[in-house]
C-alpha cells in the first residue's frame, strides 16, 4: 500500500488510488484515477476532501500514519460529488467533533441532501479559516463543474487545493507532475478537461480571473498528480482552453456500412493534409467517443460522416453527436468549421441529420453537406477534396 506523502511541511496527501476505474460518467479512464484528500497538521488539524465510497479504509489508514483521526477539527468539502465526499460519513464517525466546511448555500444544500443534517460550517468567497500556522482562504468556483464547487488556498505555503480544476483521471504510485513527466500528465489533463470541464469553459475563465492574483507554488487537484514543477504550463493551457482557442487541426469522425462513407472520410483527411493542416481519422466502430472529444478540444475543423440507415444517421454517429452537443459550448463552436458528409442509397437523411446537429451545436458549415450516392469514384473523391479545400482556404 502507498503511504501518506508529505507535500510541504505538515501538509500530506492521504487519498485513495483507484487502479481499476475504467469508466467515469461515460468517459473511459484507461489509466484509472485517484481521489485525492489532503491533511494539514496544525493547532486545528484539517482534512481537505475525502474519497469515493469504498476507499474510506485506504484514506483512514493513511491518515493514521500521521494523526489520530479523532483529532481532526475541520473537514473541508470543496465539492459535494461523491467521488470527493463519499467517505464523509466514515470520517464523521472517526472525528465526531469535526466541523464540515463547505460552500454556502449550495455546498450545505448538497451535503445535507446526501448525508443529512451535520455540523456544517458554511463559507463564502473570501472567507478565511485559521488553522494555527496555516490559513485557508476559500473561493467559490460555481459550475466548474457543479454549483457548489469551491477551491481552498493556503497562502503560507502557496498551495491551491483546486478541486476538479487541473485534475486528471490518472492512477499512479507517483504523486507529482515531474515524477510522471509533462507529456503524460498534460495528455490526461486534456482528456479530463474535454470530457468534464469543457461545457463550463466560460466559468473556468471567471475562476482563473478570480485566482490570478494568488501566488501559486503548487496545485493539488482532487484527481491525478499534483502540479509543482509545471504550474505555469497548466495555468496557461487552462487559459487557452477556457478562451476556446482552437488550432489548425482537423478531426474526421465517421461510421460506414459498405465503405463509401469510409472512403469519403479518408479523402477528407487527405485534403486537409495536402493543405498543411494536420488531421486525424476516427472510425466510431473502434474509437471511444471520449478519446475523440479529447482531440476535438483543440480542433478547428470537425468533420462528421454517416451513411443513411433506417432513414437516419448511424446510431454510433448519433451517440457521438449527442455527446459532442453536451460538451462543446456554443461560444467555443462559433469559430470552428463543421463538415457533415456521408453516403446514401435512396434518401440523404443520414448526412442531413448530421448537418442539423452540427449546425445546432453552433458550428459554421461553409461546405454545406457533402454527399455521395451508393459508391464513390475517383472523380467524386476529387470533387470532395476540392470542396474541403475551399473550407480551409
Amino acid at each position: 500500500m502507498l503511504h501518506a506523502i508529505e507535500l510541504k511541511p505538515d501538509i500530506y496527501w492521504v487519498g485513495g488510488v483507484d487502479w481499476n476505474e475504467r469508466n467515469f460518467h461515460g468517459y473511459t479512464t484507461d489509466r484509472g484515477s485517484t481521489y485525492n484528500a489532503y491533511l494539514i497538521v496544525d493547532e486545528h488539524p484539517t482534512l481537505i476532501d475525502t474519497a469515493k465510497p469504498g476507499f474510506a479504509d485506504e484514506l483512514v489508514e493513511r491518515l493514521r500514519e500521521i494523526i489520530d483521526p479523532a483529532k481532526i477539527e475541520y473537514i473541508v468539502s470543496n465539492h459535494v460529488e461523491r467521488d470527493h465526499s463519499g467517505s464523509l460519513p466514515e470520517l464523521c464517525e472517526l472525528a465526531p467533533n469535526a466541523k464540515i466546511v463547505t460552500s454556502f448555500p449550495n455546498g450545505v444544500r448538497g451535503l445535507t441532501a446526501h448525508y443529512g443534517e451535520r455540523d456544517y460550517m458554511p463559507v463564502k468567497s473570501g472567507d478565511t479559516l485559521s488553522l494555527g500556522k496555516h490559513t485557508l482562504v476559500f473561493a467559490h468556483t460555481p459550475m466548474v463543474h457543479w454549483p457548489d464547487n469551491m477551491v481552498s488556498y493556503c497562502p503560507e505555503e502557496k498551495i491551491l487545493f483546486s478541486n476538479d480544476a487541473f485534475g486528471q483521471h490518472f492512477a499512479s504510485s507517483k504523486r507529482f507532475d515531474d515524477e510522471v513527466g509533462l507529456p503524460e500528465v498534460m495528455a490526461q489533463a486534456q482528456k479530463y478537461y474535454a470530457n468534464i470541464v469543457m461545457p463550463y469553459s466560460k466559468n473556468v475563465g471567471k475562476a482563473l480571473d478570480a485566482l490570478s492574483g494568488l501566488e501559486i507554488d503548487m496545485i493539488a487537484p482532487a484527481h491525478g498528480v499534483i502540479w509543482r514543477s509545471h504550474v505555469n504550463d497548466i495555468l496557461e493551457t487552462y487559459q487557452r482552453w477556457a478562451n476556446f482557442e482552437s488550432q489548425e487541426y482537423a478531426v474526421v469522425i465517421y461510421d460506414s456500412m459498405w465503405h463509401t462513407t469510409e472512403k469519403m472520410a479518408q479523402s477528407i483527411v487527405e485534403a486537409f493534409v495536402e493543405r498543411g493542416v494536420p488531421a486525424r481519422l476516427f472510425d466510431l466502430k473502434v474509437n471511444h467517443i471520449s478519446d475523440i472529444m479529447t482531440e476535438v478540444l483543440d480542433a478547428k475543423y470537425i468533420a462528421v460522416g454517416s451513411p443513411t440507415l433506417n432513414s437516419g444517421m448511424m446510431p454510433t454517429v448519433a451517440a457521438f453527436l449527442c455527446y459532442l452537443k453536451g460538451l462543446l459550448p456554443k461560444e467555443g463552436a462559433k469559430e470552428r468549421i463543421g463538415i457533415p458528409f456521408g453516403s446514401y442509397g435512396w434518401a440523404q437523411m443520414g448526412p442531413k441529420e448530421v448537418a442539423a446537429v452540427l449546425e445546432g451545436c453552433g458550428l459554421q458549415l461553409p461546405c454545406g453537406t457533402l454527399t455521395r450516392q451508393w459508391t464513390e469514384d475517383e472523380e467524386g473523391l476529387a470533387e470532395l477534396q476540392a470542396a474541403v479545400a475551399a473550407c480551409v482556404e
